[in-house]
């Protein structure tokens, strides 16, 4: 397969890591609330860090976050804030592991309004990087332009994610709703 330029150029355990993020997650549509949270979740923690780091401990913050689940994650206590910030099969910041909390209860607000969290990112779409970023930063915690465009880019709302050459490119494009291609 040819893939986009940067994977050809790593090599061991690196390259297979990201080959596999590259060819079966990065810029596909996600449906599922929890995984779209769980990839906020990591885009956020990504920040300051490689994308590698973020992948190696992908399991762990499954693990800690209880697969992401949006309404337990809301719910958590102070002694849930404790127990992540001293797990260290994820990254222990205060402020993200705060972000994630705080962003949960504000997906819960966006699930009654709009139905699902999915469907709330329909409703603002199209719009501009910056009008992403603009309205994310209004409404979640932790969220500068960099978690925005990357979130956005990996799962199909922005466009970047491959290389027009790319097989995987034309392969999220024929999996694509028709609303997102505009």
């Amino acid at each position: 397969m040819s893939y986009c330029t940067y994977i050809p150029v790593m090599k061991g355990p690196s390259q297979n890591l990201h080959a596999n993020y590259h060819d079966n997650h990065y810029g596909f549509p996600i449906h599922d609330d929890n995984e779209l949270f769980g990839r906020l979740i990591l885009e956020i923690n990504q920040a300051g860090l490689s994308w590698e780091t973020i992948l190696k401990k992908e399991e762990g913050f499954r693990r800690a976050y209880d697969q992401f689940n949006i309404e337990k994650i809301a719910a958590y206590t102070e002694t849930d804030r404790e127990r992540l910030l001293n797990d260290a099969g994820i990254i222990r910041n205060r402020l993200k592991v705060n972000a994630a909390i705080e962003n949960a209860k504000t997906i819960l607000q966006l699930q009654k309004e709009y139905g699902s969290f999915e469907k709330w990112l329909e409703h603002h779409h199209p719009k501009t990087k910056e009008e992403w970023v603009k309205l994310f930063k209004k409404t979640f915690r932790f969220t500068g332009g960099e978690i925005v465009n990357e979130f956005l880019m990996s799962i199909g709302y922005l466009k970047g994610a491959h290389d027009e050459n790319c097989p995987v490119h034309q392969k999220i494009i024929e999996t694509k709703p028709m609303w997102l291609t505009n």
